[in-house]
């Protein structure tokens, strides 16, 4: 098939920028055109599955802190003409960025040589390298409705898409809930970052300890741990007696949260999405140390739909959280109406409109 042509791809080199835009990378390539992606080294890790005939990792920096450092400024300079190279040697017919500092460089070129363009913000807060570019854009899409910090003058360039999800996790939307039984096993996931796995692998054992034991006989327990806290946090399961699946990184992870009763974790903005899309309640721990508390603003938006509960991680007590979990393993008519909510907050077309954004605006240059 001959192609439409090409559409580059910007984003940070972590699962919460290249996710989503795997996700309109599977969109656009359906529809015929050619992928580019530019990023940094990270995507060794996240972007093994990403379908790009091209990468490019482009050098980047902080653009708010450039000014201040001139290393920054050098660092982001270099991004900059390297970005512009590439786009004069390729001619990309859109470019569409979706945030974390590699993604500034080659959004500026591109808005310099009249490239269309767009940013995606991915959380219900606009993130900083966003938010220099949304001036320069066509158009700024986001993952939910009500986005904090858009400029006056960017919000006419709003458009409400939702959060692109993975063909991995598209492929488990709507999956029916599989409500608990009384006394019959629990299904219980928890996830998060390699920050908020940390946290969960010491706090998690605490908890299950302050459970009595006929409900830790009820746990089928699937939790992402640090490779360096595996074997400790197994020998402590093992000890509690609990059905455990512990890896430091699950390839499947829609599936483990398709099979789920309730899911612990943060509240990253591709988390939020494939909950969502799947269908999941969830008890969120938004990380607290996050700049512009997007996380917590991220939880705030699934909790007030009704999808789940948001759980301030300087609040928690092993005790407290032990106890909420029991009463909600008693309690499945909660657990379904929870799931049922998290499902209407979810947004499965979310690529696919996304793509017509970006056909938009390459026919409007056009």
């Amino acid at each position: 098939m001959t192609s439409k042509g090409l559409v580059m791809l910007a984003a940070g080199g972590t699962g919460g920028h290249l996710f989503p835009a795997q996700a309109l990378a599977e969109s656009l390539v359906k529809r015929g055109f050619d992928i580019h992606l530019m990023t940094d080294h990270r995507v060794r890790d996240y972007g093994k599955n990403f379908p790009a005939s091209q990468v490019h990792v482009v050098p980047s920096a902080s653009p708010s802190l450039s000014l201040a450092l001139p290393k920054n400024a050098a660092t982001l300079a270099s991004g900059f003409f390297k970005a512009w190279g590439i786009f004069k040697k390729n001619k990309p017919l859109a470019v569409a960025g979706f945030g974390g500092y590699p993604s500034f460089p080659p959004l500026f070129a591109a808005s310099w040589l009249k490239i269309p363009c767009l940013v995606h913000e991915q959380n219900a807060v606009l993130g900083r390298a966003n938010k220099v570019l949304a001036g320069r854009v066509d158009v700024v899409a986001t993952s939910f409705p009500t986005v904090i910090g858009v400029s006056e003058s960017a919000q006419k360039k709003l458009t409400f898409t939702g959060n692109p999800v993975r063909a991995i996790a598209l492929a488990k939307a709507a999956s029916p809930y599989p409500e608990p039984k009384p006394y019959g096993l629990f299904s219980l996931v928890v996830f998060g970052g390699s920050q908020g796995a940390k946290f969960f692998s010491d706090f998690m054992p605490d908890v299950f300890k302050m459970m009595a034991e006929s409900d830790r006989k009820r746990l089928r327990l699937v939790q992402q741990c640090r490779a360096e806290d595996l074997e400790r946090v197994a020998a402590l399961y093992k000890g509690l007696h609990i059905q455990a699946e512990l890896n430091a990184f699950f390839a499947d992870m829609p599936a483990h949260i398709a099979s789920a009763h309730l899911v612990v974790c943060r509240s990253g903005a591709s988390s939020i999405a494939e909950l969502g899309v799947i269908g999941r309640p969830a008890a969120l721990v938004p990380l607290p140390y996050a700049l512009d508390n997007d996380q917590l603003k991220n939880a705030q938006s699934f909790a007030n739909a009704g999808g789940g509960w948001v759980l301030p991680q300087r609040e928690l007590m092993p005790a407290e959280f032990a106890a909420f979990l029991s009463r909600l393993m008693s309690e499945s008519e909660t657990l379904k109406r929870a799931a049922d909510c998290a499902l209407k907050h979810g947004r499965p077309d979310a690529a696919e409109r996304l793509a017509d954004v970006v056909e938009d605006i390459i026919a409007r240059r056009r």
